[in-house]
């Protein structure tokens, strides 16, 4: 085998199915190996969607997405889908090519010291020096990927090691178009270095061993703290759960996860990838009015969630109440805000041990749960109230109204993947994932750009669910050139573009503090033509009376196996005014 055949057998062991890639001359073998040994490799049309995808595999999956890139721009267009995925908690694999070890430094083609660019965004970086190294680092990186507080980490490869050693040769080898001329003292010399160079690089391959997988273990939240949470949990008359994406980082748990939170019978608040958890309309999930509740409750549990900006830095949470956190994390677990009983673990077996130490029939929380499923439900009324009027001279569509009919629309079996901002926050009040690990954001770097890249790696997990991407008109300049992949690679997702011709969600404040919408503009781009140039069916949306009709096609559109996008020509509305976080 070579280097890339080696790598590739590695990826086979460790249970990958997909190599994401944009194909470059550093990493072919790679590519090659993968593809003759059963991985399917799907080449996008910018490296960054390319762990994107690797992203969304892993969170979908718990088993580490994989991509590859060529050497120079080829990583250096993943930095940003990197960081994301670093403070996400995904764990990634990235491979990245190199020029040749004997060339490093020398100016040659896309040469750069990668690893100093690299570090600061992963969990772990290493550069292979010869073939043998490849095995035992890429074994490794997977591990560490997992263990602990899971995240991205990365494998240099150089060129040299991914070939067979005699291609190796012929590359290195001074060569003489006159076979009757006898080589130069320097080109012996040169002769000489290189084949003790190639030797080194490939010696100690022939019975090296490729690995099962060891079992990554999970780190258990102490059991002496799991009953201290449950005595508290037990006394309490207002408790409140929030569960986070960490909480599902073990994908295969989901369901007893669901079952857990069911049992405890308190009240819950859902974020990030634990957004769908209980399913829709679950009377234990409220969707509205979180600060309120976090600060009446006497007791507050975060599960899996830091006290970040997205909780007001800790302030959300009264002082009088006795506040909980579980967290892989130490640093998280006390951001901002010292716990009153700071577990620290995998937060989702911490919901899983607390429901067995604190079941539902200890305490009756009826009547709060009551008091906030009222509110929760007299917020959707006035939600939808919005939805249905129409501004002074508004002829297009209220965005309210449009989310609304696609939450009529949207399949039991479905993934929500949320790239943008204003339209994108307005259709989390109102659409809903139908269950767990159907809801991809990019988690709190706020990262614009990832749907195309999230909804290509979702589709591929789970081919037979309705993948709907919801786009803002500005984010989705991003990754609009990724529905030639889709179209390419058979995957048929649905794309709504909120076409609203501003980045609305920076104008709103811009405007009102500075008196200036410099930057902020844009124009009724026709991306549904965009799409139809790539491959795909595209649908103009910009009259209310034609919603249902639109939507019916895009999903018939996709059920018969081809990508959509539907450019939706939205009216303005003050419904998010004010809501610019930081």
């Amino acid at each position: 085998m070579n280097g890339g055949e080696r790598i590739a057998e590695v990826l086979v062991r460790h249970g990958v199915r997909w190599l994401f890639t944009l194909c470059g001359g550093h990493i072919s073998p790679i590519l090659v190996g993968a593809k003759h040994r059963g991985i399917r490799v799907v080449d996008v049309r910018h490296e960054v969607n390319a762990v994107f995808a690797a992203d969304s595999v892993a969170r979908l999956t718990g088993v580490p997405g994989v991509a590859a890139v060529t050497a120079g721009p080829g990583l250096t267009n993943t930095i940003t889908a990197l960081k994301n995925a670093q403070m996400a908690q995904s764990p990634i694999v990235l491979l990245g090519g190199a020029t040749a070890t004997v060339l490093k430094g020398r100016g040659s083609l896309q040469d750069i010291d990668q690893m100093a660019l690299i570090r600061p965004h992963v969990k772990w970086a290493g550069a292979a020096k010869r073939v043998k190294d490849l095995v035992p680092m890429l074994e490794r990186a997977f591990r560490i990927a997992q263990s602990g507080v899971p995240g991205p980490v990365f494998l240099e490869c150089p060129v040299d090691l991914l070939y067979d050693a005699d291609t190796v040769k012929s590359w290195y080898m001074a060569k003489s178009k006159d076979p009757n001329r006898k080589p130069s003292m320097q080109e012996r010399a040169l002769n000489a270095f290189f084949t003790v160079h190639t030797h080194r690089l490939f010696s100690g391959t022939k019975r090296q061993k490729i690995h099962e997988p060891e079992a990554v273990a999970v780190p258990k939240p102490a059991r002496n703290l799991v009953e201290a949470a449950g005595e508290k949990l037990r006394a309490a008359k207002r408790p409140v759960m929030v569960v986070g994406s960490q909480a599902m980082s073990r994908a295969d748990e989901a369901q007893a996860i669901a079952q857990a939170v069911e049992a405890l019978g308190i009240p819950v608040y859902l974020s990030g990838m634990a957004r769908g958890l209980l399913g829709k309309g679950h009377r234990l999930h409220m969707r509205h009015g979180r600060r309120k509740a976090l600060k009446k409750a006497d007791v507050v549990i975060l599960a899996g969630v830091p006290c970040d900006f997205r909780l007001d830095y800790g302030r959300h949470i009264s002082r009088k109440s006795f506040y909980i956190s579980a967290n892989r994390c130490a640093a998280e677990m006390n951001k901002n805000r010292k716990p009153s009983l700071g577990v620290l673990g995998c937060a989702g077996r911490f919901v899983q041990d607390l429901s067995r130490v604190c079941a539902a029939n200890e305490g009756d929380h009826t009547e709060w749960i009551a008091e906030l499923r009222e509110a929760d439900m007299a917020r959707d009324t006035d939600i939808r109230s919005k939805g249905s009027v129409k501004a002074e001279g508004a002829d297009l569509l209220n965005p309210l109204e449009l989310c609304s009919q696609i939450e009529e629309q949207l399949d039991d079996d479905s993934i929500l993947v949320a790239d943008g901002g204003d339209f994108v926050a307005t259709a989390s009040y109102i659409v809903s994932p139908r269950g767990p690990l159907s809801w991809l954001d990019p988690g709190v770097f706020g990262t614009l750009g990832v749907g195309a890249g999230f909804a290509l790696g979702a589709k591929l997990v789970r081919p037979s669910a309705e993948t709907w991407i919801i786009y803002g008109d500005g984010s989705s300049g991003y990754s609009l050139a990724e529905f030639d992949t889709f179209a390419r690679h058979n995957i048929p997702v649905i794309a709504v573009v909120g076409n609203d011709a501003c980045w609305t969600q920076i104008a709103r404040d811009q405007v009102e503090i500075l008196g200036d919408d410099v930057g902020c503009p844009l124009v009724r781009t026709e991306y549904h033509r965009v799409a139809e140039g790539f491959g795909g069916v595209g649908l103009l949306l910009n009259k209310t009376e034609d919603i249902p009709e639109v939507l019916a096609k895009a999903k018939a559109a996709a059920a018969a196996g081809k990508p959509v996008l539907i450019n939706a020509h939205l009216d303005k509305t003050d419904f998010r005014k004010g809501s610019l976080s930081m």
